[in-house]
């Protein structure tokens, strides 16, 4: 088991974009929220910001990290607070480029204040990701069980390593328990060793699971707080997206879900 330290600074990162990223860095941070956590969310992604959007906070946000950068804010003043639990977050702003050395000071900052601070990375492999993963000593890699998100998985694990992040993991989202029963989607033990990679979490398919002024419905909640326990202690369990298909019963449940 490893030993942590407080203001844990993770990346939130994909090779492809439209994996569920940001749904998966707003519903951690919630769940490590509610475990009595300090955590703050920045969104790192300066083209495609909407981490604002999906924690529900948009009509709350006054200013930015650009704001901060330029001066016009304090940083406390950019935070916005999640009216439900101790997570607060830091939006960016569509458009306006920010120099690596502005941005780490900022994350500096933002460590001595949170027990957890995660970075919503932009996908790809370019200056905003380099910028988002430069002040993170750990990784989460998203991914969804198609060719194409694997492979550029695997690209952005590649690139991690030689910038020599401490720690990189990985989180299968949007898995159906049907098809990988089925055999027809692998599953997340095996893409993690496709991928050479530690697994910690899994997210079942949910299209239910779009707001997170919650947690979502039942068991996209549950392997969200699953991970984030994970993430806490550094070990523990893995959400099953095949348990409720096997059997007798799962059979029947897998041939309803065609219908």
């Amino acid at each position: 088991m490893y030993t942590f330290t407080m203001g844990r600074c993770i990346v939130i990162t994909s090779g492809k974009g439209g994996v569920g990223k940001t749904t998966v860095t707003a519903g951690l941070g919630l769940a490590l929220a509610k475990n009595k956590s300090r955590v703050i969310v920045v969104d790192a992604d300066i083209t495609l910001n909407n981490l604002d959007l999906v924690l529900g906070l948009e009509g709350n946000v006054v200013y930015d990290l650009n704001d901060v950068i330029l001066g016009k804010c304090r940083l406390s003043q950019a935070l916005v607070q999640h009216p439900n639990t101790s997570l607060r977050l830091l939006p960016s702003i569509r458009g306006e480029d920010i120099p690596l050395r502005d941005f780490r000071k900022v994350m500096l900052e933002l460590k001595e204040d949170s027990d957890f601070l995660l970075i919503d990375c932009p996908a790809g492999l370019d200056e905003g990701f380099t910028r988002a993963v430069d002040s993170a000593s750990e990784a989460i890699v998203v991914t969804t069980p198609t060719p194409s998100a694997i492979r550029d998985a695997d690209k952005v694990i590649s690139v991690l390593n030689k910038m020599k992040i401490k720690r990189a993991s990985l989180v299968v989202n949007r898995v159906r328990g049907d098809l990988v029963v089925e055999g027809s989607m692998l599953s997340p033990e095996e893409i993690a060793n496709l991928l050479k990679i530690r697994l910690i979490g899994c997210i079942p398919e949910d299209d239910h699971a779009l707001d997170y002024t919650g947690l979502g419905h039942e068991e996209h909640s549950l392997a969200i707080k699953m991970l984030a326990r994970y993430i806490s202690v550094g070990s523990g369990e893995i959400f099953d997206a095949t348990d409720n298909f096997r059997g007798l019963l799962g059979g029947l449940r897998r041939i309803l879900k065609k219908v």
